[in-house]
């Protein structure tokens, strides 16, 4: 009786909650005329876990960029104003944007699909692979010929490293019918020769290759796949780096409000305020207060939180844990070095052949985004050489006189020149092929995307 009890209650409870969205669906208010400098959004919404990031991943994926936001919660309502700007630091004005926003932010139901295991997933006209593993020079370019010879193209592909660890998720269609790998037997197999490829000859650290089914929201997946793989164990990448260009996170509790607060200083950038959320939210804390404040170069986030079980944080353990997770958060994104940019007609075997320049040159990868858009290949990588220092210039002499001093264009960061040769042991993804006819534009950057 008491089983059926608890249940009962349980499932009483899950109604209530859907019936209360119901009678209150989420309000959004869009205001363009109170800043001069930006388009100011609110969502009012019945609050339950998880919607805050909801909201952010929304913004995020239309590269909306934040410049304020005030957070708030209170029992049973959720507040949220954000003041945002498009890439370029405009309002936002179209009125087809704004539309979809009203539409997205305004709906009763959850804006985002739930977040899957790691593995093989399978939709009507694409195949997602999920994949993690310890970092090793020329680990995609193998990756890549594996799926070049079991007859994948790679339509779409994001690649994060950290701390060792590499972690990406790539887009594949069959080369022939041009839609998703749908046998059983195919994905298995994939799925064992992936596996094979990221064990590799380190047993250290467990690589993962799992067929799953679902939708993936790519980012978010890769934060969550480096959690769960514990890339905030170790050194620091930014370990290198001056005082001033290292995340400073704080956790302090306010036993008066019985909760936690997280300060957090650091470089500004667009997807900041995804990422830390993000994290807050896969380690099951709540905000319940919050306030953001991006002042030119420089970001400052204030977060009241608690864990979902009410409590703030419990030992210096967690706290500890709570300071690595999101300094970890902060860093994935941040990539230094040669930014090089890709255009050209997409074909079957592309990424392999593109990698092959950077290991011929001695060139490694820190971060990776790889998109097909009307047939065309947009990718874009971000290298440093083998030793993961800056790239010499006679190195990028050679590369233009074998793709073609037209095509390839170089812009140097002074900022980035400026820096003192940097060592990681995270920067080896790529090993890298390429003999393609045509690109657009290479730039060397630091980047904070």
């Amino acid at each position: 009786m008491e089983t059926i009890s608890r249940t009962y209650s349980r499932n009483m409870e899950e109604e209530y909650e859907k019936f209360i969205r119901r009678m209150n669906p989420p309000r959004v208010v869009i205001d363009n005329e109170s800043c001069k400098s930006a388009t100011i959004i609110q969502v009012d919404s019945a609050n339950k876990h998880g919607i805050l990031l909801e909201v952010v991943q929304v913004l995020t994926d239309l590269n909306f960029i934040v410049t304020k936001a005030y957070i708030s919660s209170d029992g049973g309502w959720f507040m949220d104003v954000f003041n945002v700007t498009d890439s370029e630091g405009n309002k936002i004005t179209d009125e087809e944007i704004l539309n979809y926003i009203q539409k997205v932010l305004g709906s009763e139901t959850s804006f985002t699909t739930s977040m899957k295991s790691i593995g093989v997933a399978s939709s009507m006209d694409r195949t997602v692979i999920e994949l993690i593993g310890t970092d090793r020079p020329g680990l995609l370019s193998e990756v890549c010929a594996v799926l070049t010879h079991l007859k994948c193209n790679v339509i779409n592909a994001e690649v994060w490293t950290h701390n060792t660890r590499a972690a990406f998720i790539v887009q594949v269609t069959d080369d022939e019918s041009g839609l998703a790998v749908i046998e059983p037997e195919r994905l298995s197999i994939i799925k064992q020769m992936l596996s094979n490829v990221l064990e590799g000859s380190n047993k250290a650290r467990e690589a993962k290759t799992v067929v799953s089914n679902g939708v993936t929201h790519t980012e978010r997946r890769l934060h969550q796949m480096m959690l769960e793989d514990r890339d905030f164990e170790g050194e620091s990448s930014f370990s290198s780096l001056a005082q001033t260009e290292r995340p400073d996170v704080n956790v302090v509790n306010w036993y008066d409000k019985d909760c936690s607060v997280v300060t957090i200083r650091c470089k500004d950038r667009p997807k900041l305020l995804f990422d830390t959320i993000c994290t807050l939210t896969d380690m099951e804390y709540v905000v319940f207060h919050g306030n953001v404040d991006a002042d030119g170069t420089k970001a400052y986030q204030e977060y009241c939180i608690r864990h979902v079980d009410g409590s703030p944080v419990k030992s210096e353990a967690e706290r500890e844990r709570m300071v690595q997770c999101i300094e970890a958060a902060i860093e994935r994104r941040v990539s230094e070095g040669l930014k090089l940019e890709l255009c050209t007609t997409d074909r079957i075997g592309l990424l392999s052949d593109v990698t092959r320049i950077f290991r011929e040159n001695s060139l490694t990868v820190t971060r990776a985004e790889v998109a097909t858009r009307g047939g065309k290949a947009v990718n874009t990588f971000y290298v440093r050489d083998a030793s993961g220092c800056l790239v010499d210039s006679k190195i990028i002499d050679s590369i233009r006189k074998e793709i073609g001093q037209t095509i390839l264009k170089v812009k140097y960061n002074p900022e980035d020149l400026n820096q003192s040769p940097q060592q990681s042991p995270t920067r080896f993804l790529f090993g890298g092929l390429f003999k393609s006819k045509s690109f657009c534009n290479f730039g060397l950057v630091r980047s904070y995307p």
